[in-house]
């Protein structure tokens, strides 16, 4: 062979195996910029919120992009072929909706009305669970929010609450008012008062009621008494 053949072949494979190393330390090491995204060796530009890539960029063209369907939604810049599902607020888990879903923003959810967020996320809500209800004998200290669930407290002696009352309200006074106590209150009822009964009035009554029956049998015993003296006479 050669000598200078051999030595040219030598310097050529030398040369491809180092352009195969450089290629290869390049796939490596290449850094895209922020708004592009990596294809093999290749830097192409992302595709704007509301859209997805339909085709990857060549040495030729850009990146070609197409809006998101009907029910997805993509909300910042991507290289991604799918677009992501719309979330839907479910009435079961205590939520409603406080914007729709569009193409460069997820639907946002919010409590229903009576429950509170107990799974924050940015802008809208996870998750809700209703407000607790206070029980009778309980007040409702601070009302429940989207936010922050009812906050009840126990109604203290002499007064009363049913559970819906924003504070626990004296027991009625039966005798302030003339009346009589027929039931005492707790802390979950009110006292219950009647009117009073005029014990005076009850007794003279049985009195004269008693005069008058006593008055009938002495009339009916002198009748009698009279009438066998005539029969005898």
């Amino acid at each position: 062979m050669d000598y200078r053949v051999f030595i040219n072949k030598q310097i050529t494979q030398h040369f491809s195996l180092q352009i195969i190393l450089m290629r290869a330390i390049r796939v490596h090491t290449i850094t895209c910029h922020l708004t592009e995204y990596r294809i093999g060796n290749e830097c192409c530009p992302m595709c704007p919120p509301g859209s997805r890539v339909k085709t990857d960029c060549t040495e030729f063209r850009s990146t070609s992009c197409q809006p998101c369907s009907a029910g997805t939604y993509m909300d910042q810049p991507n290289g991604l072929k799918k677009c992501s599902p719309c979330s839907i607020c479910n009435s079961g888990a205590g939520l409603t909706v406080k914007s729709e879903c569009k193409r460069s923003a997820d639907t946002v959810c919010e409590p229903m009305e009576g429950f509170f967020c107990t799974d924050l996320k940015p802008g809208g809500c996870g998750a809700a669970q209703r407000h607790r209800s206070c029980k009778p004998g309980q007040f409702i200290r601070r009302k429940g929010t989207a936010s922050t669930d009812t906050d009840c407290s126990d109604c203290v002696a002499g007064t009363f609450s049913d559970g819906s009352m924003s504070s626990c309200q004296p027991h009625t006074q039966c005798e302030e008012q003339n009346l009589q106590l027929i039931k005492a209150g707790n802390t979950s009822t009110d006292a219950e008062c009647g009117e009073k009964k005029n014990i005076t009035g009850i007794v003279i009554g049985g009195v004269m009621g008693f005069l008058v029956l006593a008055a009938i049998v002495v009339v009916i015993f002198l009748w009698k008494y009279q009438r066998q003296r005539l029969l005898v006479n």
